[in-house]
């Protein structure tokens, strides 16, 4: 029986009673009224709640997790540090929770198991976003990162990791990772003995890098110098903005009033920064239309967009809006995720001397200290490769990826998982699992010697750049410049923190995971020759 015959049946009922009682009682005062109509909704609540609960007879059941407040749910009792405040639900619940955010419901993924289901099991089904407000203020939802999965997003992203950020391109542009960084050695060693800021050094070369590559030949001189400065105040505000919780993700009807300020906060910035983009964009356009075009000259990546954009047999083209907003992406995404690692990976170094003595042994045998490190070195390096993947696994780039939202109710880990919530698998969570890793909050690079961890994304226990479908485009580029930044770094340097100063490895929580006081250390130079500095 459906729940509209049942209701019309009902209906019909009581419009059966209600005139017979008109019609012998000489009419109904005004409280018997008020009972009827009461009475008769309370019994069509009744039958629909019947109806629901036997339609979802056989459903598993919904994951556990705090009951929350009317209206606002758990919103009230969320703490700064949202990674370690989930990783406390998932100690009390369990390794699938729900948590009611406002309208919105989240999902909390917490073990090596789940995170399988989620990431590789039902991977397609997972394999879209709930675009928060600030994304879409960003680029318009139009990027790889909050692309729906489908056409538009699968185009984007073979051109992002197939042409882009390939290994053989990424092999081409060497000499421009090497500049930059070799600029900042030549830096440090000036001010050798003096305390330097590394996360904001390490920011610019990798700002430095990402830009040459994407439009090296456009923006010279001062005018490209000056974009360091405005790049960095806009992207920290982005990715700072993107990891707190936002009163209009969750009550999507009060967006427009904006309660929390957010997207005015950012709202100069942002324009700021697209009008850069787009100065950069129409710079291109109007010399190739004076000089024609250079297809035969690979120069950078904006050349090779606009190219594409041209191309008329493309079944998914590509617009204007998706080249500016893969732009944005490398920008926004590759400075501030690798400086950071960067950042932190050498202030875990700093923290246990013996590592630095024996990952700069490591260096010197293979490398020696009469020559400057390169590329070519790094694969015989894999004392520094722990070294990275101990310092990713304690401190992921993103601590709780990006979130997922699945196109249809599915389930994990015997719970019912609805469709459209978002989903959050807390990767920092499941590497520091003390029933995969000895003594998981220890810095030790050993455990990743001769061991079966790397950064595919195929073992749950250790994913740091996701997995399945929307693992990390960038991964090979990040990989390549965070490795060769420590060993230069580690190479050219003895490290230490400035005299009555401590090291401080608290975490800041973002969508990027940051170092809560930035690491101030001072650079002695190792190398005898000051050559090599230069």
């Amino acid at each position: 029986m459906t729940l509209i015959s049942t209701s019309l049946r009902f209906d019909y009922s009581y419009s059966k009673i209600w005139s017979w009682l008109s019609k012998n009682t000489n009419g109904i005062d005004d409280f018997s009224r008020l009972f009827f109509t009461i009475v008769g909704i309370f019994a069509v609540f009744w039958y629909t709640w019947m109806y629901i609960k036997s339609k979802n007879k056989g459903k598993p059941p919904s994951p556990p997790g705090p009951r929350g407040l009317p209206l606002v749910g758990s919103l009230p009792f969320l703490q700064p540090d949202l990674h370690s405040y989930f990783a406390e639900l998932a100690r009390t619940y369990g390794p699938v929770v729900k948590l009611q955010l406002g309208s919105k419901l989240g999902i909390l993924v917490t073990s090596p198991s789940a995170a399988r289901e989620v990431l590789k099991d039902q991977d397609i089904v997972f394999a879209n976003r709930d675009v928060p407000v600030a994304g879409m203020l960003l680029t318009g939802g139009r990027d790889i990162v909050w692309n729906p999965y489908g056409p538009e997003w699968r185009m984007l992203r073979k051109v992002c990791v197939l042409k882009m950020l390939s290994n053989a391109t990424l092999d081409k542009v060497y000499s421009l990772r090497r500049r930059e960084v070799r600029e900042t050695v030549g830096y440090m060693h000036s001010t050798a003995g003096s305390p330097v800021n590394v996360g904001e050094q390490m920011f610019l070369t990798i700002l430095n890098v990402v830009t040459s590559m994407l439009w090296g030949g456009t923006v010279e001189g001062d005018a490209r110098a000056s974009l360091g400065a405005e790049f960095r105040h806009v992207i920290s505000e982005v990715t700072e903005i993107l990891g707190l919780p936002n009163i209009s993700d969750f009550f999507p009807v009060l967006a427009p009033l904006d309660l929390q300020g957010l997207i005015k906060r950012i709202g100069k910035p942002l324009e700021r920064l697209n009008g850069i983009v787009d100065k950069i964009i129409d710079q291109r356009l109007n010399a190739e239309r004076e000089i024609g075009s250079t297809a035969g000259n690979f120069k950078d990546f904006l050349q090779f967009l606009l190219q594409l954009k041209d191309e008329e047999d493309s079944k998914t083209p590509m617009t204007m809006n998706h080249i500016k907003a893969l732009l944005l992406d490398m920008v926004v995404g590759g400075s501030e995720t690798s400086s950071n690692s960067i950042e932190f990976t050498l202030a875990e170094v700093i923290n246990k001397p013996e590592v630095m003595r024996k990952a700069q042994q490591e260096l010197e045998e293979v490398v020696g200290k009469d020559k400057i490190v390169e590329e070519a070195h790094i694969h015989k390096l894999p004392y520094l490769l722990a070294i990275m993947k101990e310092s990713l696994r304690l401190h992921p780039a993103l601590p709780l990826l990006v979130p997922h939202s699945p196109s249809e109710d599915c389930s994990v880990g015997g719970y019912c998982i609805p469709k459209g919530c978002r989903v959050f698998v807390n990767a920092w969570a499941i590497h520091r699992d003390p029933s995969v890793w000895e003594n998981p909050l220890e810095f030790n690079p050993d455990r990743f010697l001769n061991s079966k961890w790397d950064f595919s994304g195929s073992d749950f226990n250790y994913f740091p750049f996701g997995s399945g479908r929307r693992i990390c485009a960038g991964m090979a580029m990040a990989e390549r410049m965070v490795l060769y930044s420590i060993a230069t770094l580690l190479h050219s340097f003895d490290w230490k923190v400035p005299e009555g100063m401590k090291l401080d490895l608290s975490e800041k929580f973002g969508i990027v995971l940051k170092l809560k006081n930035p690491l101030v250390a001072v650079p002695t130079p190792r190398l005898s020759n000051t050559a090599l500095y230069e």
